[in-house]
């Protein structure tokens, strides 16, 4: 009963996504696409960074060790992985990775 229950979530969840994904193709069509959708897609994705920044910010305490320091340390080579190489899934896994062992082996 519980394989055939988690079959079917992944089934609908891939369904969903799928009409999602096609929604607006069936939408617009061959039409141009509107202007605030095109403006839309272009700023998302910086707003979207910057409050998943924040919000894993927000816990940090800097009146108390580590001061935030592993934080700022990934966050940095985030950025500098990501000017110097231009791919976000690297930059993304090296910032992760680092946080991970500066909090597990060294703070």
């Amino acid at each position: 009963m519980f394989r055939v229950h988690s079959a079917l979530i992944v089934v609908v969840a891939a369904v969903i996504t799928l009409l999602l994904r096609g929604l607006p193709f069936v939408v617009f069509g061959n039409r141009k696409t509107p202007k605030y959708i095109a403006y839309l897609g272009s700023v998302l994705p910086y707003a979207t960074m910057g409050m998943l920044v924040i919000y894993c910010l927000k816990g940090v305490s800097f009146v108390s060790a580590p001061h935030g320091i592993p934080e700022f340390i990934s966050i940095a080579l985030v950025a500098l992985i990501h000017i110097w190489r231009r791919n976000t899934l690297l930059s993304i896994l090296v910032g992760t990775l680092s946080y991970m062992l500066m909090v597990q082996l060294i703070f």
